[in-house]
């Protein structure tokens, strides 16, 4: 039987206790170099090679912390009969083609008629075109419902801030789809304890809102750091502010607003240039966010329910220590070298997962990073040694955790990218 906790994330390096994860199955590799750049990849990937990737990261979490698959979780909700027509009809109502009956066959039928976890493989991996007509013989796709090819990114659709769930209002309609499972997940699923908060529910929302996990961080219980970039609006910014403002309690909250490059791709979300490793230390990628460039930092301060304040800064390090957090920055890529920062970022070099204080999991095949990680204090471990018991977490106090990586990075994300928290401890700043 599933054991499940309650929902608590109010920082990004609190001890870790239960985290959700998607296992890249055959929607990885339903597609094609054509239609890649649709299913927002630049590469294709090799599924198996991925799969054993990836089994570094679920087996090193499963000996950490509570781990949940998104696809047993789904199956679980389907099993009630009224939660499966619910979800069922909200896929139809986003994705109409589903609803249409072509000679005999119909799609939402065909998916009422599936058994709880057939239904949840499904709603992730896509629904073959039954050529049943002229139309359907000749057309070029593959997929009546298309794969979620970007669905082990967990971090995305949903994010856990305080005790709360914030629904992804994806920028591309393709990961629609996981933002509702994941609402289904966290409404259906009792013992997360937890309700959840969707853009799309607000009929005032502004059209150009999107949201998206990798750029909100929760720094501190009274501090958000969100990218606004190509994923994440200022819309989308503006419906999260909204919610703090709604509260209108004493605490004093922030928001700080770090402004994004549209290009490379590789700067996709916040977590990809700036992470949090310990309660003194952060990752990031030197030239975006330590030297001073055209990409702004944005501060807004909120009490009583009031924005009393929005300033700039100079950059995100300084605005963090203006509000106690006095952070030593470890440069992505190692320090002084372009070449090597710019290599490094790409392949997510600074897009670390943290399990506790200064006890974190990234790719290893980022050699210049993990070096100067070791320089500030971080043993270097291999995910391969903890999980065959050759290593014990327990005997370091500071550790970075590597992850074989050749395919998994080619999907455009690391371990942050891959993993949705939903329970931390607090954490003794």
């Amino acid at each position: 039987m599933t054991k499940y906790v309650e929902l608590n994330v109010r920082s990004e390096i609190g001890e870790l206790e239960g985290v959700i994860l998607h296992t890249p199955g055959s929607e990885v590799e339903n597609m094609t170099p054509e239609n890649a750049e649709r299913a927002l990849y630049s590469d294709i990937l090799n599924l198996s090679v991925a799969k054993d990737e990836y089994k570094q990261l679920s087996g090193v979490l499963s000996e950490i912390s509570e781990t949940y698959q998104v696809k047993d979780l789904l199956a679980d909700v389907l099993a009630d009969e009224k939660a499966k027509e619910n979800v069922i009809d909200q896929i139809s109502a986003m994705e109409p083609q589903i609803s249409v009956k072509g000679n005999t066959y119909c799609i939402k039928d065909f998916l009422l008629e599936q058994t709880p976890p057939d239904l949840a493989s499904l709603l992730i991996e896509g629904v073959p075109l039954k050529r049943d007509n002229l139309t359907k013989f000749l057309s070029k796709e593959r997929y009546a419902m298309r794969p979620l090819h970007n669905f082990f990114f967990t971090r995305d659709a949903s994010m856990s801030v305080l005790d709360e769930v914030l629904i992804g209002k994806m920028a591309s309609s393709v990961r629609d789809r996981e933002s509702l499972i994941m609402q289904a997940i966290f409404d259906y699923t009792p013992g997360f304890k937890t309700k959840t908060v969707n853009p799309i529910d607000n009929p005032e929302m502004d059209p150009n809102c999107t949201i998206e996990g990798g750029d909100v961080l929760i720094a501190r219980e009274d501090i958000m750091i969100i990218g606004n970039g190509t994923r994440t609006s200022t819309q989308g910014i503006d419906f999260i502010l909204a919610q703090l403002l709604c509260q209108k309690d004493k605490t004093q909250r922030h928001l700080l607003i770090q402004e994004l490059p549209s290009h490379p791709e590789s700067f996709i979300h916040l977590d990809m240039v700036f992470t949090l490793l310990d309660v003194d230390k952060c990752m990031v990628y030197e030239p975006l966010i330590i030297r001073p460039n055209k990409y702004q930092t944005v501060h807004i301060a909120i009490e009583n329910g009031k924005v009393i304040s929005i300033t700039r800064e100079n950059n995100l390090l300084q605005a963090l220590k203006k509000l106690g957090m006095d952070l030593k920055p470890i440069y992505c890529g190692g320090n002084g070298d372009p070449w090597n920062q710019e290599r490094e970022q790409w392949h997510s070099g600074a897009n670390f997962f943290a399990v506790g204080p200064g006890k974190v999991i990234g790719y290893g095949r980022n050699v210049h990073t993990m070096d100067a990680m070791n320089k500030n204090g971080f043993e270097i471990l291999r995910a391969k040694d903890i999980i065959r018991h050759k290593v014990e977490l327990s005997d370091y106090e500071k550790y970075v955790i590597t992850l074989e990586g050749s395919e998994l990075p080619r999907g455009g994300g690391g371990a942050r990218c891959m993993t949705m928290p939903v329970r931390r401890k607090p954490v003794n700043w």
